[in-house]
């Protein structure tokens, strides 16, 4: 998995809005669906959190909701700190530079965009999810996105292209396309459902898709 230290931190905000087609959007939608479920005042888990452009958007939208921070990486969560106390919202916001273990059922949703496909499937994606699983009030939402395999042998090749329209230069396409085949470790949606079956949550529901990034919310059993 990536470190995310240094330049990888400083640079990320601009360097992901060009990898990932329709980025903001995934963000907006994910927003949308917790303003419906939880309109008043709710405690939120944002795993991965790296340098908080989703956690200000969250804080921002709703000044009753508590939102708690969690990246391995301290360089991206000082980054995030940052924009905290930018935008105000440092007293609702708390920080957990370290991987997420298990705890108490103490948050109404968790939000984990675009981490899994980092991790392999020999057992760290499902600890993973049971960590969060163990967070989560039973019937309360994860919301999760990340590349998943492709669906047609064009899909990658079309994302390459999609990106490169996005200000990709020719050096950041290359390594785009070394990482799709050597760096993430994506999940099709069989394994994806099973995977979460197994770790405590009912079956996902897809809320967006652009190539091969799909995001779905899926609810805490029991």
């Amino acid at each position: 998995m990536p470190t995310f230290k240094g330049d990888e931190a400083t640079n990320y905000d601009s360097r992901i809005q060009r990898l990932i087609p329709g980025y903001e959007l995934l963000h907006d939608l994910t927003l949308a669906q917790l303003h419906t479920l939880f309109p008043e005042s709710a405690r939120i888990l944002v795993v991965g959190a790296g340098t908080g452009f989703e956690v200000v958007r969250l804080a921002m939208h709703n000044p009753k909701w508590q939102l708690v921070a969690q990246d391995v990486s301290e360089d991206m969560l000082e980054i995030a700190k940052s924009r905290c106390l930018e935008a105000g919202i440092q007293d609702r916001v708390s920080f957990l530079a370290e991987p997420l273990a298990h705890g108490k059922k103490e948050y109404d949703a968790v939000v984990c965009l675009l981490v899994l496909h980092f991790l392999p499937d020999d057992g760290e994606k499902s600890h993973l999810l049971r960590a969060i699983q163990s967070h989560l009030q039973v019937g309360k939402p994860i919301f999760l996105a990340d590349l998943m395999k492709p669906h047609t042998p064009f899909e990658r090749e079309a994302q390459l292209f999609a990106c490169e329209n996005l200000g990709l230069t020719s050096i950041g396409v290359e390594r785009m396309r070394h990482n799709l085949t050597h760096e993430f470790f994506p999940l099709d949606r069989m394994r994806l459902a099973d995977l979460l079956d197994e770790c405590g949550f009912d079956s996902a529901k897809p809320y967006f898709q652009a190539l091969g990034f799909v995001a779905v919310t899926s609810f805490a059993l029991p």
